[in-house]
């Protein structure tokens, strides 16, 4: 009997999902029903695969979103993740799995009692991060505890970023997921986290000037700032008595003093729209942001205004982005700050066809044994294919597609809106990753706890 997959959004996270979909349909007798506004922009060997259906789909259209979902086994949401909801209940009311890749909203969480009852499963967070680095860390916690072993300290890390033979720009950095979350990273509430017993708070205009440093073997040194809500994790991971928990997202060196020049001026404001933003030039855009001068030019201004010297890498980091070219123009209309920023940096740091990304993560795990203190070290570096077919959607997308043939399959069967952090769920799927080269480098290290003089600012 055919079992039918159905899968929303078509997106840059996709393209390994849908291969590995199209690749297990005959032996696994699936067919995959891609549902999205224009799915035609596939590659033409997807649409044309016997096993697989495109469908030109409004997600906010009831009638159909809901015939759509009455035809699959199961669900896989790549949409945006404010969208989930329509599905989550679509998928309640007939019945139906789902699995998205995004973090669980408070909406999707109430939804649990009732998922429970239909004895469904909606899985969730089994991206990359969350994801992996949700499976990865609790398959090293649950064997120290086994072991008897207590934790004391967790610090998980993760970049995506440009993989070394692609890195040709001053910023050592390019897009590969969505460039919105990026130039909006760290807004929204104080990041906060634990170190050594104490609660830490960074606000957000403090946020880039707060940087870990770490060594990746064979990769070198890369930098971290603090994600928003590492306490989060303490519960899911069982990690209420831990010393030291701290989330991070990786970075080259230097690229967060540079961002930094975005915050401290205004340009990552998303709260208001800019006056007269359609046409406006690149040049003009950086002036909004400085004192009036009727004799100083935008470079001066910015220079004496953020204290930088003409020699200063900083400088060349923001000339190597065109901010001063008066014949660039910004085409949108009724626009934030943010989403000018945002075309600006994505004329810059687009993936070239020849491009190839890569995805970092790096886990600290200490405990205690037999009166001993000792630490794990673990790191996974994976490197894309190309600017389709990129490390970021690799390790997206095949997790998600394991997970949904699992649910199929019954491997996995505890039912309820969840994240992937059983053995049930992620013994599996970390096997599986290991054979598409996703797996993690362990080795014993000497226990450091959490070391204060490796955060600048």
């Amino acid at each position: 009997m055919t079992r039918n997959i159905l899968v929303l959004g078509a997106g840059k996270s996709t393209s390994y999902l849908l291969d590995y979909f199209l690749e297990k349909s005959s032996s696994e007798n699936l067919h995959i029903t891609i549902g999205d506004k224009n799915p035609k922009s596939l590659p033409e060997y997807i649409g044309n695969h016997p096993n697989c259906t495109l469908l030109t789909l409004d997600i906010l259209e009831d009638p159909a979103r809901a015939e759509a979902i009455s035809k699959a086994s199961i669900v896989v949401s790549m949409l945006p993740a404010k969208l989930h909801i329509k599905v989550a209940e679509d998928c309640l009311t007939l019945g139906k799995h789902l699995v998205t890749a995004s973090y669980i909203s408070d909406e999707l969480r109430k939804l649990d009692a009732e998922v429970k009852k239909k004895r469904l499963v909606f899985m969730n967070e089994i991206g990359l991060d969350p994801g992996i680095d949700h499976m990865s860390a609790m398959q090293v916690i649950d064997r120290i505890r086994a072991k008897g072993g207590k934790m004391l300290l967790f610090e998980s890390f993760t970049g995506g970023l440009v993989a070394p033979e692609s890195d040709n720009n001053l910023w050592n950095y390019k897009f590969t997921w969505n460039p919105r979350n990026v130039v909006l990273a760290g807004q929204g509430g104080a990041a906060k986290f634990i170190q050594e017993g104490t609660y830490k708070y960074i606000p957000y205009h403090k946020l880039f000037r707060r940087t870990e440093f770490l060594e990746i073997k064979g990769y070198g040194t890369f930098e971290a700032y603090a994600n928003r809500d590492s306490l989060w994790y303490r519960d899911a991971y069982g990690l209420q008595d831990v010393l030291t928990l701290y989330r991070g997202t990786m970075r080259r060196v230097g690229f967060s003093k540079a961002w930094n020049i975005f915050v401290q001026l205004g340009m990552t404001d998303d709260s208001y729209i800019v006056e007269g933003s359609e046409g406006m030039s690149y040049r003009e855009f950086v002036n909004l942001f400085l004192p009036y001068s009727p004799t100083d030019s935008v470079e001066l201004k910015l220079r004496h205004y953020l204290k930088i010297d003409q020699d200063d890498i900083f400088w060349e980091k923001l000339v190597e982005l065109d901010l001063f070219n008066p014949d660039k123009k910004i085409p949108l209309k009724n626009a934030t700050p943010a989403q000018m920023l945002q075309y600006i940096l994505e004329d810059s740091w687009t993936l070239d066809d020849g491009d190839k990304d890569m995805i970092v993560m790096y886990h600290k795990f200490g405990y205690e044994l037999d009166g001993k203190k000792k630490q794990i070290d673990a790191s996974m570096v994976v490197i894309g294919e190309n600017r389709t077919h990129t490390a970021m959607a690799k390790t997206v997308g095949l997790p998600v597609a394991m997970a949904t043939l699992d649910i199929l399959n019954r491997k996995i069967t505890t039912p309820g809106v969840q994240i992937p952090i059983s053995k049930e769920v992620y013994r599996p799927i970390l096997s599986e990753l290991a054979e598409y080269g996703i797996r993690f480098n362990e080795f014993d290290a000497p226990y450091l706890g959490y070391n204060p003089d490796s955060v600048a600012g």
